[in-house]
Order: C-alpha cells, then sequence, then structure tokens
C-alpha cells in the first residue's frame, strides 16, 4: 500500500484542481512541451524547502527521488527547462495562486482566532549585479535597486493576507490602495502611509488605523483627555488645521483623531501615535503599534529561512515566481504546522521537513510496529520452556 510522502501531505494544502483551472484560463500551458506549471510549481516549492540554492542542485537532489516523482504529478527536471519555464511563463499564474492559498489558509486558521491586528508594511529586496541591471536599474531608489514586497498580515494566524511586488520606487501608499479594507479589522502601520485621504478611505470603510503623525502635521486640539500615569505623557482629540495642506491638494479627513503621545527609554523623542479608535485605552493602542514589529520579524523570518535572496534566475519574471512560491512555501509550512498539531516553533518544522521531504509518513511507527509483531510471533511459536 502507497504511503504519502512529508512532501505530498504538505501539497495536500493546495488544491490542485483549483491551480490546473487558472492554468487553463490564462493558458499558462499553451506552449507547454512536456513541462507543466504544475511541475514548476512542485519544483520550485521543493526548491524552497530544501534550501537548494542553484540550478544545478535542484536537478541533482530533486531527480534522484524519481521514484516519487509520479505520486507528485511530475516527473525529471532539467536545469535548461527550469531556467527557461522561470523566465517566460507568466508570473501571474503563481501570484494568483498564492493569493487563493492566502484565503484558504486564512479561512481555516481564522476559526481559532479571535482577535487580531492587520499589519501593513513593505520590505526592499536589494538585486544588483548582471542580468538584474537591465530591467531594475531604471526603478531604483537612492537607497535600493531591486523589488519591493508589499505585504498586509494578519497578526493573528501569522499568515499574509494581502501580497504584492512591485518596482522600487513604487510608494507604498500607492501600493495600499489595491487593499481590500474590511469594515470592524485594526490597521496598524507605520509613518511611510502617511496620507490622510487614504486615512479617510479607512475610516469611511469602517476600519480602524493606528499609525503616527509626522512632525511637521498642523493638528489644532479638540480636547484633552485624561492621561494614566506612566509612559503615557498625553491623549488628546485633535483636528487638521488645513484643508489644503499643499498646492493643488485637498484633505477630505475632517472628523477628530486621537493623538497619543508615548515616552520612550531609548529615545529622546516621544512616540506620536495617531488613531481613529476612540474605544480602546491609551495602553491598548500603544500595545497595538507595538506588534507592528510582528510584520518586521515576518520579513526577517522569510529572509533566512527561504530563498529570496538568491534567485535561479536572473529576469523579473523569475524573480517574481520564486518571491511567489517562497510565500506559498510559507503557507503551506504553516497549515502543515496546524493540521498535525505540532508544538515545535515554525523553523524546527521546516528543518524536520527540509530533512525528510520523500521520507514516507509514520515510517519510523511502522518499522516498530512489524517488529514487534514479529517478535510476538516467534515467541508464540517457541512456546514456554518451563
Amino acid at each position: 500500500m502507497y504511503r504519502n510522502t512529508r512532501f505530498g501531505e504538505l501539497l495536500k494544502g493546495f488544491s490542485r484542481g483549483g491551480f490546473d483551472r487558472l492554468v487553463s484560463s490564462r493558458e499558462a500551458d499553451k506552449y507547454n512541451k512536456g513541462f507543466s506549471s504544475w511541475g514548476q510549481l512542485v519544483v520550485m516549492m521543493y526548491a524552497q524547502l530544501s534550501g537548494c540554492r542553484s540550478l544545478r542542485e535542484v536537478e541533482a537532489s530533486f531527480n534522484n527521488q524519481r521514484v516519487h516523482h509520479y505520486h507528485l504529478g511530475c516527473g525529471e527536471v532539467k536545469r535548461s527547462t527550469l531556467s527557461d519555464a522561470n523566465a517566460k511563463r507568466d508570473a501571474g499564474v503563481f501570484f494568483e495562486a498564492c493569493r487563493s492559498l492566502m484565503r484558504g489558509a486564512n479561512r481555516k486558521l481564522r476559526r481559532e482566532v479571535n482577535d487580531f491586528l492587520y499589519l501593513l508594511d513593505s520590505s526592499s529586496i536589494t538585486l544588483k549585479g548582471q542580468g538584474y541591471d537591465v530591467w531594475s536599474r531604471e526603478n531604483r531608489t537612492r537607497h535600493t535597486q531591486g523589488v519591493k514586497l508589499h505585504l498586509l498580515f494578519n497578526s493573528g494566524t501569522l499568515t499574509p493576507d494581502y501580497i504584492n511586488v512591485s518596482a522600487a520606487n513604487v510608494n507604498d501608499v500607492t501600493d495600499a490602495a489595491n487593499i481590500e479594507i474590511e469594515s470592524g479589522s485594526t490597521y496598524v502601520f507605520d509613518k511611510g502611509y502617511c496620507d490622510y485621504n487614504w486615512w479617510h478611505k479607512l475610516d469611511r470603510k469602517g476600519a480602524k488605523f493606528v499609525t503616527r503623525f509626522k512632525k511637521n502635521a498642523a493638528l489644532a486640539i479638540v480636547e484633552e483627555q485624561s492621561a494614566p500615569d506612566g509612559d503615557i505623557l498625553c491623549d488628546q482629540v485633535v483636528r487638521f488645521k488645513h484643508k489644503r495642506p499643499r498646492a493643488r491638494h485637498i484633505n477630505h479627513y475632517e472628523a477628530p483623531l486621537r493623538q497619543i503621545v508615548i515616552k520612550r527609554e531609548s529615545h529622546a523623542a516621544p512616540l506620536v501615535l495617531a488613531t481613529n479608535d476612540f474605544e480602546r485605552s491609551a495602553q491598548e493602542i500603544a500595545q497595538c503599534y507595538k506588534e507592528r514589529w510582528g510584520i518586521e520579524l515576518f520579513f526577517k523570518w522569510i529572509k533566512q529561512n527561504l530563498q529570496i535572496k538568491r534567485y535561479l534566475g536572473r529576469t523579473e519574471n523569475a524573480v517574481r515566481i520564486q518571491i511567489a512560491t517562497a510565500l506559498m512555501s510559507y503557507l503551506l509550512v504553516v497549515l502543515y504546522r496546524h493540521t498535525h498539531r505540532l508544538n515545535s516553533s515554525l523553523k524546527e518544522v521546516l528543518v524536520v521537513l527540509a530533512s525528510s521531504l520523500f521520507q514516507r509518513l509514520d515510517t519510523d511507527r511502522h518499522v516498530i510496529v512489524r517488529r514487534r509483531e514479529k517478535l510476538d510471533a516467534m515467541l508464540r511459536l517457541q512456546g514456554c520452556l518451563f
């Protein structure tokens, strides 16, 4: 009887039928010569989970497990074929597949989470050198040449809720306009998203937000609220002074806001928070902003543990596909950990999977049971000596 491998069990979190329908709708395999989009996805996810850092390494290690290829729905791979597929096949297929997996993972994990925050941020990925300069140099900024990963992170389920990869010079607020706002939720972000009209959009949609005022924000104090003792220096109700903060720009945010000033031990200047939440206490608002560190830890985790710093191709398409498969790998590991009720950290689960991707499930337990049954049968045949 065939028993599934850990890699095969991991891929169960992915809808093969849904992926095939997506590929068909976008005609991604129209000129396929034998290496399908599903095969490419499996190989790229294998590269992410096993830590392969070159095409030769992927080819040698994956093809060494050819006995398992049939059950994974793919075959052997050549490095030239994989390289061509990453360079030419539509990266949009993989991003749509990633978004579909995100929706499924969030629905499954949300059932066990009562309270969460949406954390919004972006992270730059530097790409310089031969191959990268052809397409990344034109859109570089003073600090970065490469791409920017925009992400909305669910602090309760520890999974992304929105992803996008853009050029390095795309402003964070510009990309944030694509996010579907969820009424009743709380969004936490830093000063990179300081756009009063976008704040107005959040408020109009019935969402709460916690962010920071810039130093030059022109505010009129409406009411002083009692601030508790401790690190909370003041809690005020404020409004914007100017309808036109700069030429030909109208500020549509006219509702009152809360300004909470927090003392910081490590900085001379206090932290000045802005929020439209008048229900939470000042301490709770401060804690919400502190939770924003969770998305920074997520960016750090995927850069340290998945392959998004070194790429198997240097074209823009290959980079985008590898980022999408990295995020899908993260989501599948989270689902695997949740499904099997593992208490280990996500890093430990990833390490174990990397070393046993093609190990059959329950192999060790099966061997022990068979050995015990054989010993019992031998003892029965020997009979009793005394």
